[in-house]
């Protein structure tokens, strides 16, 4: 666990085994990398009480974080997961994507929650709101509703 008010121990997602003591029962922060340096203060307060394990989507693919944190969801059991990224960034929107399609695979019901930082302001996000990102004939819909318009 972390001290409060502490930067987490960098350790990344695909570098850890996904049976390791640490994720067992845990409740585990998913977070972009780049935090560590863009809002340090923030990661730190959204680490305490958590194992964090940091990603960086513009580096490693989506498909090797899914499958990694779907094998961590069976083989490692942690309790709960929490992402925390930038707001904006296709990149990092993606591990957002790979946690819930990783329980998708797996079965299993998790309690995940999504967090954005977007210009030093800290957003909650519904995993609703996660899955309409990833299908944009839906989103054009709300949208349009809103407008009043047609959506085709």
């Amino acid at each position: 666990m972390l001290a409060r008010g502490k930067l987490p121990e960098l350790r990344h997602v695909l570098s850890i085994s996904v049976a390791s003591r640490l994720i067992r029962n845990a409740r585990v922060l998913l977070y972009s990398e780049c935090l560590r340096d863009e809002w340090p203060e923030l990661l730190a307060q959204e680490a305490e009480g958590h194992v964090a394990l940091c990603a960086c989507l513009e580096r490693d693919h989506i498909c090797h974080i899914t499958a990694k944190l779907a094998t961590m969801i069976v083989m490692g059991a942690p309790r709960a997961f929490k992402v925390l990224t930038v707001d904006g960034s296709p990149h990092c929107l993606q591990l957002h994507f790979a946690i819930r399609q990783a329980a998708r695979i797996t079965g299993r019901e998790l309690p995940i929650r999504h967090l954005v930082i977007e210009k030093g302001q800290l957003y909650e996000v519904e995993p609703a709101v996660v899955r309409a990102a990833r299908h944009l004939s839906e989103l054009q819909g709300l949208w349009s509703q809103a407008r009043g318009t047609s959506d085709k």
